[in-house]
């Protein structure tokens, strides 16, 4: 299936002091175009949803939608999230590796943690409308902060340092095409695409923490992408990549659980002094995601959570990759 739009995710600028390597930082000028799609978007939005009722929730109790495959239906059938959320593009970060990505909704495969079934919805900014067949694609770190194809390389060593033991530069290290990766592990690595509500559901775990950066899960959006006979993809003109975050108060409850307590080599960073966050809830941008537990009194059960991606159709990174 071929499908062509044009995206914006909702999240944060990596900086140089956050994750080293190169990339193009956004200007005010794209700050206050996305903020005022962002405004313009926001009524429509509101009106997709539903009231924020907890529903009971279990992970087989609901039937299958077809996309372009078969897929287990999200939780919530309209986009939840009362504001929009985009950011100007930005860079994957050090550990993102497209050649491990994976199509399915289930993507915990041997990783221990929290279960966490994140409902996404993903909104045309031009047309203030659900987005349908749209590849989204998401990775983050295991319950003690490291990320698959890289597990050889340590989640409490500051990346600089990291490349220098690999006899790398950080002014020569590109993401995703400098070859760092140490294996082909695959877990917490998985896409799928949009519904024809816009929405799309991924199964995983709440992720642990590395050093310097507060809990978050990489997300990016491909918005023509192609499936070969093979099973393997190419992507074309993907645009913009992004990080979606957590409420402080409910990372404090998980990370005293196992077997996130067991990372104690260093401390965790909050979301207040993570430079990262602080950007990405600048004009009006809400990379927050909305959780509501599956059981009130028992947070080993699980979380559902739920956010808006803006779609900015007007803005086309031109890049072609194979996920093989």
């Amino acid at each position: 299936m071929h499908f062509s739009a044009l995206f914006f995710t909702a999240t944060l600028a990596l900086s140089v002091v956050a994750h080293e390597g190169p990339h193009r930082l956004p200007t005010n000028k794209e700050f206050s175009r996305k903020a005022s799609l962002s405004a313009r978007c926001s009524e429509h939005v509101a009106g997709f949803n539903k009231r924020r009722v907890k529903r009971t929730f279990t992970p087989h109790d609901r039937g299958n939608t077809t996309v372009q495959i078969q897929t287990q239906a999200p939780l919530y059938e309209t986009i939840q999230n009362d504001t929009c959320v985009l950011s100007p593009e930005v860079t994957a970060g050090p550990y993102y590796w497209p050649h491990s990505q994976t199509l399915r909704q289930d993507m915990t495969e041997t990783q221990d943690g929290v279960p966490l079934w994140l409902d996404i919805g993903v909104l045309d900014m031009a047309t203030c409308k659900p987005l349908e067949g749209v590849m989204v694609d998401l990775w983050h770190c295991n319950a003690t902060g490291s990320y698959s194809s890289f597990t050889e390389l340590s989640p409490n060593t500051k990346f600089p340092d990291l490349l220098s033991e690999l006899g790398r530069d950080a002014s020569d290290f590109e993401v995703g095409t400098t070859d760092i990766h140490t294996d082909s592990e695959t877990w917490l690595r998985g896409m799928w695409p949009t519904d024809k509500h816009g929405m799309m559901q991924m199964k995983t775990i709440f992720p642990g923490f590395y050093i310097e950066r507060s809990i978050h899960i990489h997300v990016q959006v491909h918005t023509d992408w192609t499936t070969q006979e093979n099973g393997t993809f190419i992507f074309e003109n993907t645009v913009s990549t992004g990080q979606l975050y957590f409420e402080e108060e409910l990372e404090e409850k998980i990370m005293a659980l196992q077997p996130y307590a067991s990372h104690t080599e260093i401390n965790r960073t909050r979301n207040d002094v993570d430079m990262e966050f602080s950007k990405g809830q600048q004009n009006g941008y809400n990379p927050v995601v909305s959780v509501v537990p599956v059981d009130d009194d028992d947070l080993t059960k699980g979380l559902i959570g739920y956010i808006t991606i803006g779609v900015d159709t007007t803005a086309i990174s031109d890049e072609r990759w194979s996920a093989a």
